[in-house]
């Protein structure tokens, strides 16, 4: 823990958040904020469950590459493919807002928690890339 108790539980809190919202995103397409984000932006049916499913494995596999990252294990790929999913992670974030816009701004302070949350999860990324 070169980095510190408190740098330390963040990072695992961070992958934790990813891997079970990645998990839950998968599981019958049945909940997760995912689900919440792109019920918000009028999805339904078979594209929800594509958006839902294509976000899901991309925060599963994110939270993955932190832990991996976190303990040391030394693939070559491992900061390129945390960077790509930070970009994605973005994206994510636009997206988010986006439906803030388009579904009114309605209960609030839940939106700006979530938005909390995924700027946090946006800057684990960033750092365990390398790049932010």
């Amino acid at each position: 823990m070169k980095d510190g108790l408190g740098i330390f539980l963040w990072k695992i809190s961070v992958a934790l958040y990813l891997i079970a919202n990645g998990v839950l995103g998968l599981q019958k397409w049945s909940g997760g904020d995912f689900m919440i984000i792109f019920r918000r932006l009028n999805f339904s049916g078979n594209a929800l469950g594509l958006f839902v499913m294509i976000a899901s494995i991309i925060a599963l596999v994110a939270g993955v590459a932190i832990l991996l990252k976190m303990f040391n294990v030394s693939l070559s790929f491992l900061d390129v493919l945390i960077f790509i999913i930070a970009i994605i992670w973005a994206v994510y974030i636009i997206v988010e807002i986006i439906s803030w816009i388009t579904g009114g701004f309605k209960d609030f302070w839940h939106l700006l928690q979530m938005l909390a949350v995924h700027l946090m999860v946006l800057a684990n990324l960033l750092i365990a890339s390398n790049k932010g």
